[in-house]
Parts: structure tokens; sequence; C-alpha cells
């Protein structure tokens, strides 16, 4: 399945990627912009940045089981490994929110930089990386301790932030510069950049292959791992951004 969130009709359509059709739409309202599902696929959480909540759908009944209300700006989001820990970035306030959703409450506050945006944990769950969009940086945040251990300066309005699957390297999608930075998570620092085309939004990987969304170029790039070196453009519709879906395998 696909959880994809519709901004201007308040809610989100889930989609059976078998047949292509929409299974069903589930309103949960405020503009809903981020989306992430926890372990096993059992929930799915949803930012609403406009009503500033953070809504809890239950796979079973595919239904909102849950509303919890934040502050700030949350716009971000992302879910530890263990499930009882969900980050939601304050685009406003330069910080993370640590919440408990069995309780529906924030546990910590986590500083980072300006305007973070994307967020993503490493999947052993020991890391949280934040690309804080104003400050042209990714922090990196030791999820024990809630602190933050780094800020590794990247290109020009970092908005996405995906991490590979062994939890070695992450990619920024850095909108000002129309670059991809990749960063070696463990020793903070950046190892390679990739030029692709204008105002990149999210970063995707795959089979070896990162996939970047441009919006302003109406297109997709694609870029080998090893190398770094762009490989395909392909054309899309207007404004590109897949900021807003997520997929769960059944």
């Amino acid at each position: 399945m696909a959880f994809v969130t519709n901004q201007s009709s308040n809610d989100v359509s889930v989609i059976d990627l078998d047949n292509g059709k929409i299974l069903k739409t589930i309103p949960v309202g405020g503009k809903p912009a981020a989306v992430a599902v926890g372990p096993a696929g059992a929930r799915i959480y949803v930012v609403s940045p406009d009503s500033k909540t953070l809504s809890v759908i239950a796979r079973d009944t595919l239904s909102v089981t849950k509303r919890i209300k934040l502050d700030g700006g949350p716009f971000g989001v992302a879910v530890h490994p263990d499930g009882r820990r969900i980050y939601v970035t304050d685009w406003y306030n330069a910080r993370v929110f640590e919440v408990a959703p069995d309780v529906g409450q924030v546990t910590r506050i986590i500083k980072v930089g300006n305007a973070p945006a994307g967020i993503a944990v490493t999947p052993d769950g020991s890391s949280l990386l934040s690309a804080d969009r104003d400050s042209d940086q990714v922090s990196i945040i030791d999820t024990g301790s809630g602190k933050r251990i780094a800020t590794v300066p990247v290109g020009k309005r970092p908005f996405g932030v995906t991490i590979n699957s062994v939890g070695t390297r992450a990619y920024t999608a850095d909108v000002g510069t129309n670059t991809v930075t990749v960063i070696d998570i463990a020793k903070a620092r950046v190892v390679g950049q990739v030029k692709v085309q204008e105002r990149p939004y999210v970063v995707a990987l795959t089979g070896g292959r990162g996939f970047v969304t441009n919006q302003y170029a109406d297109t997709v790039s694609v870029f080998d791992l090893e190398t770094l070196r762009v490989t395909a453009e392909y054309e899309t519709g207007d404004g590109p951004r897949a900021f807003g879906a997520f997929l769960l395998a059944q």
C-alpha cells in the first residue's frame, strides 16, 4: 500500500499498489504534509501543520485512533525502530519533538538548527538526522541521550534527508544549490556531492541507485550510489516533490 497526504482536501489516500485503486480516504484535517509508517506497518503517523497535530492511523481499521496536539510548526516526521518514539520537526522553533504515541505526549525536546524539515532515524535507532534548511546543515542526534552530537554543513537549503539501509550514509536534497550531499554518518562529514536539476526536494534509494525529485525541472534524476554520477533523467508531471507519500509493503 501507499499512504499519500492530500493538503487541499485535508485527508490521506490509501492506495492498493497492485491495482492502482484507492482503498480508502481518511480525513485528518490541518493540511497534512509528512507521513511515516511504524514497525510492521501497524500504525501510520501524519503531521498536519495547520492544526498542529500528529494523527495516528491504525493499519487494521484504516482510521484515526488518536490526535496528538503539538505547538510551533510541526512538519517532518520519522519513527524510531522500537515504535515507542516518534520524532517531529518544529519548523518555526529550531527543535524536534520526541513523542510517545501510546500516551500521546511530548517526552523530550531536542534543539537543532533553523527551519528543520526532513528527518530520519538510522536503522539501528541510535541516531536521528535533521535537515536544518535555514542553517544549511544536518544535525546528528544521539537518540539515547537526546543530545545533538554533530552538525554537518551541506548544500544550501537542505530539505529532505534519507539514510541508506545499513545506516552508514545519509543523502540530503539541497534545494538552494541543486545538489545531493552525501554524509558519512559515523564520521559526521561530507564524502561527496551530486549535481542534479533545479530545486531537488527528496532522495529515495533502491537497487544501488538514488532518485531525486527536481521540482522546478519537472524531472527525477537518477544517480549511482558508488560513483555518485547521474545516469538518467526522467520527465514527470508538474512540480514533483514526493514529500507526502510513504510506501508500506503488504
